[in-house]
């Protein structure tokens, strides 16, 4: 059996906070709306998505054996998924999202040195695309994915740091944002010159998104309409990777596919805990077509 897409590694626990600014004012207690643990991380976000849009899904990754863990299994239940034991314990983050839909992440990696993705969790998978979470764990797969397209999300990459630099030049569709560059044009150049990307995608929020092809020069995109207020910018990025790899694997041209993640990530934004109520692939369709 040939799966559509295998995402490797990147699944946790979002404890979100909606809190009444930010930056946060120092006080020592505010009185906030329901705090509420929902699945999150950009794998189980992509993974989510790509099911929720009809496409044939797996996933693996490293949880811990605690609540939070059991939670992300839950979480999935309807993806085929393979799970190795996280030693350290489930990643979590704590979102402060503000009124206007912005978000500042506290990020706990559980990281345990050395850590890897046990090869027997995804070798057996076939799949026509693989999505590679920037985690640690996973750096070493790329060997056992030759001849397979690959896909990563550098997220909010310098462009400088070491860390991303091996999923950045490995992979041959590369996703990341503007927010932490300081010339993004030049570091997706730099991307498809180190590497061997034939795509990068640099997305900029309400600003749309910027494309480089080893076939053009850089092209811009404007974003999709919202379809209501922004209530949560958080799963935006990981619902617009959705919508282009959906794009990607029907065969859709560029163009297509950028309008179909910008359709994709504007539902999200106005979607609270988008990861749990992702964008459906009709409401995604007849979005787009318009």
């Amino acid at each position: 059996m040939t799966r559509d897409i295998l995402v490797l590694g990147g699944a946790g626990v979002d404890t979100t906070v909606y809190v009444p600014a930010l930056p946060l004012a120092y006080r020592d207690t505010y009185h906030v709306p329901p705090v509420a643990d929902r699945l999150g991380n950009t794998g189980a976000g992509v993974a989510l998505g790509c099911h929720a849009l009809g496409l044939d899904v797996a996933f693996a990754d490293l949880v811990g054996d605690d609540p939070q863990g059991a939670l992300v299994r839950h979480a999935l239940r309807d993806v085929h998924c393979a799970w190795g034991l996280a030693a350290a314990g489930t990643r979590r983050s704590v979102l402060l999202v503000g009124p206007d839909g912005r978000r500042t992440s506290l990020h706990d990696a559980r990281a345990t040195p050395g850590e890897r993705l046990p090869r027997e969790l995804y070798a057996g998978v076939r799949a026509r695309h693989v999505h590679v979470s920037i985690m640690d764990f996973c750096r070493h797969v790329y060997p056992d994915l030759d001849g397979v397209p690959v896909s990563t999300d550098l997220h909010d990459w310098d462009g400088v740091s070491d860390y991303h630099r091996d999923f950045a030049h490995r992979s041959d569709l590369v996703f990341l944002s503007a927010a932490g560059l300081a010339d993004p044009v030049a570091t997706m150049r730099g991307i498809l010159s180190g590497g061997r990307a034939h795509t990068v995608v640099c997305t900029r929020g309400a600003d749309g998104c910027l494309v480089l092809t080893r076939d053009s020069g850089v092209r811009a995109f404007p974003a999709a309409p919202l379809p209501g207020p922004v209530a949560d910018s958080n799963g935006a990025g990981d619902a617009f990777v959705s919508g282009f790899l959906y794009g990607t694997l029907r065969g859709r041209p560029l163009e297509e596919r950028v309008r179909l993640g910008a359709t994709a990530g504007a539902h999200a934004c106005t979607v609270a805990g988008t990861h749990e109520s992702p964008i459906t692939e009709a409401l995604l369709l007849s979005r787009s077509a318009t």
